[in-house]
């Protein structure tokens, strides 16, 4: 069993991963107010002292804590670090990500530090509990104001302060920090460094925009007891580590965030003269994570690790050479041996560049340029032996040859067994239903639902369901829960599958039918041009460029008939919605 503190964004991050793995876990928070969704988990509510903790974990059987709290929670962070030493069971820290100290901040360490000279007027965003301790300021003469959450126990808590009415203001989770300040016109504003997730940076942003004086509380410490993550991912492989029964599948590393790694390592041999086993790869979502290196006569290496991802490049070795350029502070990113090139259209590059995605090339350049400073260099990446494994991959088939492509969009490859990944659909598909929402919209993934919410804003966050590539399975799902409404955001890519009667439309099942496709075309009023060009794309989301515009309503028209002609089917006693979602969030619905 697992223990979690959390009440934060944090928690809910904890909450997301832990649910993957099947195994029951405790969430507790303070005053149990934060609606958060819990199928495995178990919530609990009310302060823990080392002691209460202590008794808990040990009737319980609690062999991780996770402390995904509040940064200056700091009681508690001692709590856990003492309530786990006494155990003898590891504790992680789920940290923030957070912004470098800027220079034009005063940080203090504790309220008592708080600078006052040239201030009449203060807006403290330091929470709640904070303002018996800002009362002090007032008898200085400053004028106070405290933004706090909008609910009835922190305002009753202010109260209780001493903070009246006219002294408080309120944060709704959306607010614009710009219009609260220009309201107040404070001549300073009062933060706790509260990370990326706390909204730090947007307050010091909208402070500096209008000429606002920044004063900031340093985090407190961490004892170094902790295990340290700063991210979702970073925690799910941490809890793979210490925990490896808990999930039964582990997590990977996609070949972007191995070559940035092998990267990382080249550049710093080369700066410094030093050879780390291990360094820190910052990947996409901002989180930091150690990856494991190695270093060959010059160049530096990792290992590619899949997981429990069945692939055919688990184990290959990812090397990156790097030197210096003069006159130049770019970073040149190439490919050398076992590294694809792109021979088609329609990929981030054009044909004749190496077969490194965009995002890879980011992640790399992302992570080298504070090692670099204002020096250019040359990352050029290998893959022995990448010439021969890519023959087993789709590569040739994609267009990509003479190796293998360095891919991966969050930097980790997250393996789901087919059976454990339905079951969780549907505990989601019955979440949703409990909800009580009118409808249930499934979506294959973060991306397109960010477009759908959109569509349906009134709805509940249980409402929407991801399906992954199990089209078929959901819908069949659906059908015997009962759900009578259901809304399918589709993009283009698993649609023209859909569309061709692939109800799973995994990459390792089903690849597109340009056939299909050209046939659609026709339908639509397309002539022999375009469905010459569609037998030469590479990726479905070409066609959105291929189909004359005026001809796009039509086609669009054709794929969601196709799709809908099998998946309708599977649900029989309710109705079916489907909308085709572009490459830019625009929505072609259901006629």
């Amino acid at each position: 069993m697992i223990l979690v503190l959390g009440g934060t964004t944090e928690g809910r991050k904890a909450v997301k991963e832990l649910e993957e793995g099947g195994h029951p876990f405790y969430y507790s928070t303070k005053t149990g107010e934060q609606d958060i969704s819990l199928h495995h988990g178990i919530a609990m509510a009310g302060a823990l002292d080392e002691e209460q903790m202590y008794q808990f974990c040990r009737s319980k059987s609690i062999r991780l804590i996770i402390d995904a709290a509040h940064p200056f929670a700091s009681l508690l962070h001692v709590t856990v670090a003492s309530a786990a030493k006494r155990l003898g069971i590891p504790a992680i820290r789920f940290e923030r990500v957070y912004p470098p100290h800027a220079d034009d901040i005063l940080w203090c360490d504790n309220y008592s530090e708080i600078p006052t000279e040239g201030i009449s007027s203060l807006l403290a965003t330091t929470g709640v509990q904070s303002i018996g301790r800002l009362k002090y300021l007032e008898q200085q003469g400053i004028k106070m104001h405290y933004r706090i959450l909008r609910r009835e126990s922190s305002i009753r808590l202010a109260h209780q302060q001493g903070a009246t009415d006219d002294q408080l203001c309120f944060y709704d989770g959306d607010s614009d920090e710009t219009i609260l300040l220009r309201q107040l016109s404070p001549d300073a504003i009062l933060l706790k460094e509260s990370g990326e997730s706390g909204n730090f940076p947007q307050k010091t942003a909208s402070a500096r925009q209008l000429g606002i004086k920044i004063i900031a509380l340093r985090r407190p410490p961490i004892d170094a007891y902790f295990h340290v993550v700063n991210g979702e991912h970073g925690l799910r492989r941490m809890v793979e580590r210490l925990l490896p029964d808990f999930y039964p599948l582990h997590s990977g590393l996609t070949t972007g965030t191995c070559a940035t790694a092998a990267a990382i390592a080249a550049t710093i041999r080369l700066l410094h003269q030093r050879q780390p086993s291990e360094v820190g790869v910052k990947l996409p979502n901002g989180e930091t994570i150690p990856v494991t290196v190695g270093y060959g006569e010059g160049y530096a290496y990792t290992l590619k690790d899949a997981g429990d991802d069945p692939d055919v490049t688990d184990g290959l070795e990812i090397r990156a050479n790097v030197t210096l350029v003069s006159l130049t502070s770019e970073i040149e990113i190439s490919g050398g041996d076992g590294v694809g090139t792109f021979t088609l259209p329609g990929f981030d590059f054009p044909p004749g560049a190496p077969a490194i995605n965009r995002i890879p090339r980011k992640m790399i350049a992302d992570n080298l340029r504070p090692l670099l400073g204002e020096k250019g260099a040359k990352v050029t990446i290998s893959i022995p032996d990448g010439q021969s494994i890519a023959q087993k991959t789709f590569n040739p088939r994609l267009g990509i040859t003479g190796g293998l492509s360095i891919i991966g969009v969050s930097g980790i490859v997250k393996p789901f067994s087919e059976q454990a990944f339905i079951d969780s659909i549907r505990k989601c598909m019955q979440i949703a239903q409990a909800s009580g929402s009118e409808r249930v919209v499934i979506n294959s993934g973060a991306k397109s639902e960010r477009f759908v919410k959109k569509v349906y804003p009134q709805l509940p966050p249980q409402a929407f369901v991801e399906y992954g590539n199990y089209i078929g399975q959901t819908l069949s799902i659906a059908h015997q829960l009962g759900i009578k409404q259901v809304t399918l955001g589709i993009m283009m890519g698993k649609a023209v599958k859909l569309a061709a009667g692939e109800l799973d439309t995994h990459s390792r099942k089903a690849v597109m039918s340009k056939k299909k496709i050209m046939e659609m075309a026709l339908h639509a009023g397309c002539n022999k041009a375009v469905t010459t060009e569609i037998e030469a794309m590479t990726l479905a989301r070409e066609l959105w460029q291929i189909i004359p515009s005026k001809l796009l309503d039509a086609f669009c028209d054709e794929v969601i008939s196709n799709c809908m002609a099998h998946c309708a089917p599977l649900l029989p006693n309710g109705r079916l919605e489907i909308l085709l979602i572009d490459e830019t969030g625009g929505i072609h619905p259901t006629k």
